[in-house]
């Protein structure tokens, strides 16, 4: 068999169909490649078990223990049996319980002294710690002798506990592991063999080997200082050379020009810029005099003045005789971004028009609800090169749009944007256009490096003068009702003061949305059976609780997803006139919406937001000179994963620090998205967040890598590693970011 193909050989050949299928469908595991990546989660000692006292409560266990004693009790007048077995580990002890037909096999079986190794979820009964139906394996010969050298065998030796799942136990996939351990002699290392010696690595094949077998912890650490290394390296090496790709593009060098649109423009600026705005506006004025275009990410906090940057680079390349687009998520985002860029640019955005600059040029807008003549008019002004700046959402990317001389393109929220969508819009310029891609969300370093790695990035870390501090405070609706009347009275003393409030749901409640509802209803139960899982808040409902109760009298109005742009638009510009007191909405609100008057923010279930969804809400009051308020309200327990997430929001105001808890609490599964299979399915070892290290090395010799050999002619293993990992679909994932 060649050396690559034994990896790719299908898994039902070596473990038949039945195995095979619930790897595929369960695991995602479809080829023995696959199989020899699923790495064991951790490994059991003997004397180090977890101790049985302190199993984690609904989670799927493996433990290796003794039965003390097993007894079959009966109920029902005798027509029901229940087979009670108890586990020790000299740590602590532990439930077993069996039914039915199911008690004859693991009565026979499960004798006092006995030693197995058990798997189940860990459930509570009459407050003791049980494992119900568990499956289990003998450790140990009927032989006295021999039972007594297979424990001492079983002692010696470290357990791989792999990542399993109901249908499929730890010990069946650790089975299924030796089947194809052979063909670890046969895997293809892409790490060229100085970088390897010079860094002192385990061959791969010996790597896969202790990994997976390994006899010593030493074993362990070093396969898997190498397996993080592979991971790091040949996504970086991937980056790298799409970096270098892009290089070699050719762009229109775009210089501003002196008494221009952008001098006239920050001549009647009221403030001065931030120190970070000037120093990220170089690093992007730099970028865009290369005839090469700029690929830029630029992170900043919420209210960082990440726009004023991005607008003063756009009216640099109209300077220069080019158009700008800018490219939002939605509607909402979309008008809102046109009229306060209208508003800053004032005269200047009116060029060509009566009352309009001489320097000015025409800012329009495109979204796909605008009315047919609007439209039209937009299209032309595009065509012609009359609007030097244009905004819109993905309506811009279709095939009527067409551009007199696309010099840059402004991306907000790059996470909502796929790359088929960013490469049809630079497809529009005569040359590929500059690239700005905006995020409000910060992102640690590592996961820049990872899953933005094929921009440079810029960070804008200070806030401008004038922004307010926002207090935060979480509510336990629960435990402490009163406290939630208490918020409702202060949002109430903040439209007394004269400012506005928020308040925000995670659903609309409307009839779509319950059809779909009781679609789902019928695949779970979960709500009926457990009160906790009730569906969350909706916006319809507590606005018209809100306008009955708490807030009678007020005015208290509803922006959400499923109503008409135009009635959409009307709402936000009565709530930025001051026309509006309370703003009930999902979190259609939750980026580019700026309203300074806006005070007070009150976030309903506000435990079923993610970390960094919470803070970008949470950096929609605060905006003028009055101090932001924001109330997160739940009614999780005070104990739980969910409230500690809520205090991690309410302690700090940092978004890095905060994007760090999200990341540590979810890990990088979420966070490099399901969307981005690619590297969801090759990052294995490495976690993004505890690596970092790793990551910046192994980026450093990527480079150095690729800037020497483009192609990788001289490392065939390693472009043979790549073209695996890197299919048509992965390769999309790494511009997708």
């Amino acid at each position: 068999m060649d050396r690559v193909s034994s990896f790719d050989e299908p898994l039902k050949k070596l473990l038949g169909g039945a195995t095979a299928k619930v790897m595929a469908e369960h695991l995602d595991l479809h080829t023995v490649g696959d199989l020899l990546h699923h790495y064991p989660r951790r490994y059991e000692e003997r004397g180090k078990l977890t101790a049985l006292a302190d199993l984690p409560l609904d989670e799927h266990v493996t433990v290796v223990a003794q039965v003390a004693d097993a007894r079959i009790l009966t109920f029902n007048n005798g027509r029901g049996k229940r087979l009670e077995v108890t586990l020790t580990d000299g740590s602590g002890r532990l439930q077993l319980v069996f039914f039915g037909h199911g008690v004859h096999k693991p009565h026979k079986e499960l004798l006092p002294g006995r030693q197995a190794m058990f798997a189940g979820k860990v459930s509570v009964f009459n407050r003791k710690m049980q494992l119900a139906h568990p499956t289990y394996q003998l450790l140990d010969a009927s032989d006295a002798d021999e039972a007594t050298e297979a424990v001492d065998a079983f002692a010696g030796r470290l357990l791989p506990i792999y990542p399993a799942c109901k249908q499929l136990d730890s010990w069946r996939i650790a089975k299924a592991v030796d089947a194809v351990l052979p063909s670890a002699q046969d895997a293809v290392d892409p790490l060229p063999a100085s970088l390897r010696e010079g860094r002192g690595f385990t061959p791969l094949p010996e790597a896969l080997l202790k990994v997976h077998r390994p006899q010593t912890k030493a074993d362990i650490e070093d396969a898997k200082a190498r397996l993080k290394w592979d991971e790091a390296f040949v996504l970086q090496v991937a980056l790298a050379r799409r970096r270098y790709a892009d290089t070699q593009l050719p762009a229109a060098a775009r210089r501003p020009v002196a008494d221009g649109l952008l001098d006239a423009f920050d001549a009647k600026l009221p403030f001065t810029l931030t120190e970070g705005q000037e120093k990220v506006s170089k690093e992007i004025f730099d970028d865009l005099a290369t005839e090469h275009p700029m690929h830029r990410l630029l992170q900043g906090e919420v209210g960082s003045g990440k726009t004023m940057v991005a607008l003063r680079a756009m009216l640099a390349v109209v300077d220069a005789g080019g158009q700008a687009a800018m490219l939002a998520p939605t509607e909402v985002l979309a008008q809102q971004h046109h009229r306060s860029i209208t508003e800053m640019m004032g005269e200047l955005a009116e060029g060509g028009m009566l009352g309009g600059s001489e320097q000015g040029t025409k800012v329009v807008l495109l979204t796909g609800s605008m009315g047919t003549a609007a439209r039209r008019q937009a299209l032309l002004d595009l065509v012609t090169g009359e609007a030097g700046i244009v905004i819109g959402t993905h309506a811009l990317i279709e095939d009527k749009v067409q551009f007199h001389d696309l010099g840059l393109v402004v991306v907000d929220e790059q996470h909502r944007f796929g790359v088929e969508q960013r490469d049809a819009l630079r497809s529009k310029g005569k040359q590929p256009p500059h690239l700005l891609v905006m995020t409000a969300t910060p992102i640690p370093r590592t996961v820049a490096m990872t899953v933005f790695g094929d921009l440079e990035t810029s960070v804008l870390d200070q806030l401008p003068a004038g922004r307010s501090p926002i207090a935060s405070h979480v509510v336990p609706a629960k435990d402490k009702p009163h406290f939630l009347a208490r918020a409702w009275e202060r949002v109430r003393e903040e439209v007394e003061n004269g400012h506005q409030a928020y308040v925000v749901c995670p659903r609309i409640g409307d009839d779509a949305e319950e059809a779909e509802g009781k679609k789902g209803k019928a695949k779970k139960k979960t709500a009926e059976e457990d009160p906790e899982k009730r569906p969350p808040l909706a916006v319809l409902e507590i606005a018209d609780e809100l306008r009955r109760g708490a807030l009678a009298g007020l005015t208290v109005e509803v922006l959400h997803g499923r109503m008409h742009p135009d009635e959409k638009d009307d709402v936000m510009r009565r709530f930025a006139a001051g026309d509006v007191d309370v703003l009930v909405a999902t979190t259609v609100i939750e980026v580019g919406v700026n309203v300074p008057n806006a005070t007070a923010m009150v976030i309903m279930d506000a435990d079923r937001f993610g970390v960094s969804q919470l803070h970008q809400l949470r950096g929609r009051v605060g905006r003028g000179s009055a101090p932001g308020l924001c109330l997160l309200v739940s009614e999780a327990h005070e104990a739980s994963p969910a409230r500690a997430r809520l205090s991690a929001v309410a302690a700090t105001l940092d978004g890095f620090e905060l994007s760090r808890i999200d990341l540590e609490q979810r890990r990088e599964g979420d966070v490099l998205g399901q969307a981005q299979s690619g590297v969801r399915s090759s990052l294995r070892m490495l976690t993004v967040i505890d690596d970092e290290e790793v990551i910046a090395a192994a980026r450093e010799e990527a480079v150095a890598i690729v800037a020497a050999d483009p192609e990788l002619e001289h490392l065939p293993e390693l472009r043979t590693v790549l073209a695996a990992l890197l299919d048509k679909e992965r390769e999309e994932y790494l511009d997708k970011g």
